[in-house]
């Protein structure tokens, strides 16, 4: 019998499935609920629906090897104290019929278990989906990161506390967590000399400003439109799963994943640049440095893309992201080169 990884993507989703119907069986849960796949990127995310009682539940099955069980914990800590403390509405973790939040489920093809967390659902929808300008929405959004960033300086972590460090080497050097931006989709020995000669760039840059506690600490690292709910009046975060150790002007970056070759990306920075300064202040020096960040997204994304090939998400952006980021680079190098 094949082992997970050497089986198609279907019987791999299949799997997945299986497991997450498993472990549903390890909280109290109705007993007429249905399991479905929403989301696969790093982990794999189910809705849980009871029909009988309208609730829903959002289940992620953590993908194996990128967080511990304790980075897991401490991720769940800063999401649970951001909640009580006031400072946005996040995920609610569901303990599971033994009084732990992180559950573990194993599979018969799967090598080892793997860790699975349970959330109330949260209800909400991303906001700006249709509108022609999403100024307002990164507004918002440049709002919610000043007020978790101010929480994040000043927040005393849980002895122990545990998650990724996202600097240079981590992101797009030597030590990249989601694989070397050179095994991107597409890339030629033109594109390759002229990413090279961008990552040594930002490289300097980002030795220049330095990693103070003004300017890096714990972030969200994944802080855009997609992982917000809007719900009436309340703005809801979600999905913390890439959260860790960074600059805070990353967050800045991470809004505009995707798309950062759009001409409206300086409106929208502008736009995200209103509502965090409406919150606290910004320096010129950080303000000058969000060219770099969203460059080294745009990098570390391309190694996202090559190595997680068979997401959706991957499939979708492919070679055309590739090819995407020469003008970026071009662009960036002509203007702080």
């Amino acid at each position: 019998m094949a082992a997970f990884d050497e089986l198609p993507h279907e019987r791999q989703l299949d799997c997945l499935n299986d497991l997450a119907t498993r472990a549903t069986g390890l909280y109290a849960l109705p007993s007429d609920i249905s399991v479905s796949l929403i989301n696969l990127s790093e982990n794999a995310t189910f809705c849980i629906d009871s029909s009988g009682t309208g609730r829903k539940w959002a289940l992620r099955v953590h993908r194996e090897g990128y967080h511990s069980r304790n980075a897991i914990a401490s991720e769940l800590a800063w999401l649970m104290d951001l909640r009580t403390s006031g400072v946005v509405i996040t995920p609610h973790p569901v303990k599971g019929r033994d009084g732990e939040l992180i559950q573990s489920v194993g599979h018969a093809l799967m090598p080892r278990p793997r860790n699975v967390v349970l959330f109330d659902w949260e209800a909400g929808a991303e906001p700006g989906i249709g509108d022609e300008d999403l100024a307002g929405p990164f507004e918002t959004l440049g709002e919610v990161t000043a007020r978790m960033h101010l929480h994040s300086r000043q927040w005393r972590r849980p002895k122990g506390f545990e998650r990724l460090t996202w600097n240079f080497e981590t992101s797009i050097g030597n030590t990249p967590h989601w694989g070397r931006w050179q095994d991107g989709m597409g890339l030629d020995a033109g594109k390759l000399a002229l990413f090279t000669r961008a990552t040594a760039l930002i490289g300097r840059r980002l030795e220049r400003y330095g990693k103070s506690k003004e300017c890096f600490g714990l972030i969200h690292c994944d802080l855009r439109l997609a992982n917000l709910l809007v719900d009436g009046k309340t703005v809801k975060v979600i999905d913390f799963d890439d959260s860790g150790f960074g600059w805070f002007m990353y967050d800045a970056a991470t809004p505009v994943s995707f798309y950062e070759h759009d001409p409206k990306v300086p409106h929208l920075i502008a736009a995200w640049l209103k509502g965090y300064k409406s919150v606290t202040h910004l320096s010129q020096e950080d303000e000058d440095e969000i060219p770099t960040f969203v460059m080294l997204r745009r990098l570390l994304l391309v190694a996202w893309i090559g190595s997680h090939h068979e997401t959706e998400l991957a499939k979708s952006m492919g070679v055309p992201y590739t090819e995407g980021t020469i003008g970026l680079c071009e662009d960036y190098l002509r203007k702080f080169g």
